[in-house]
This record gives structure tokens, sequence and C-alpha cells, in this order.
């Protein structure tokens, strides 16, 4: 069964602008097709040193790997959220990454969220029920 996606009108970025989104796509296109664990322990480890993401890093971090690549634009939402979460990285920040389901119809999902809150997500926080995350890093030193 394969259900039927119109991607939206995608921002363009300057070609200045799109090699940090493309690499973070890449990178995430790669690590997208390994198991739940193995990316999450993956994530754990390059968040380290990171500070906590503003929605506005993400929303713009978000924008950036939809306008580079056609697959994030649509359905490849763990490749995206990944992406996001890389790029992000990049720049210094890490929002917490998310992957899950939701209920009605039950489908799997990932994303990112700040402080709660999906990001430049279609769906309410709350509609999705996380069952991994990876946080940013606890900055008290505990573990």
């Amino acid at each position: 069964m394969s259900i039927q996606v119109a991607i939206t009108e995608r921002p363009r970025l300057s070609w200045y602008r799109r090699p940090a989104p493309l690499l973070a796509v890449g990178l995430a296109r790669l690590l997208a097709g390994r198991s739940p664990a193995r990316i999450r322990r993956v994530l754990v480890a390059l968040r380290t040193g990171a500070r906590p993401a503003t929605a506005a890093e993400a929303a713009v971090a978000r924008a950036a790997v939809v306008a580079v690549s056609v697959r994030c634009a649509g359905e490849g939402c763990v490749q995206r959220a990944i992406a996001v979460a890389l790029l992000c990285r990049l720049h210094g920040a890490w929002p917490t990454w998310c992957s899950g389901i939701r209920m009605n119809p039950f489908m799997a999902h990932a994303w990112v969220e700040v402080d709660g809150a999906p990001v430049d997500e279609p769906y309410p926080a709350g509609y999705h029920r996380a069952l991994i995350t990876v946080p940013p890093p606890d900055r008290s030193g505990r573990r």
C-alpha cells in the first residue's frame, strides 16, 4: 500500500548556503538505513558539547534541509529529522530528535522538537508519541 503525498513548495537556498545542508542530508541518508538503536547511539555521541537549539534555529535548519532534498521534503521523515539535528549540530546546537508513532491512522514518524513542541510539523504537540528521543546534552554534568 502506498500513500500519495504532494510536495509543498520548497524554499530556495543560495549556492553558498547549500553545502552544509547537503552534507547533513548525505550523512543522514547513510544513518537513516541503520537500526533505531544504532541511530540513537550515533546521535547521542554527536550531540556531545552542543547547547540546546532554539525553535528558530531548528526551523531554519529544517527549511534548509527541505530546500536541498526532495526526499526530505516528502515522506523521508527519518532522514529529514536526522539531517535537521545534524545541521543544528554543525552550528553548535542540538534539538530533541524524536522517533515514534501516531495512533489515528497508525503510522511511524520522526521529527525534531524544541522545548517539547515539534518544529514545523503539520500536527500539534502531543499528536505523536515519542518512543526514542535524543535530547540536548544535560549541562549539569549528570548522565
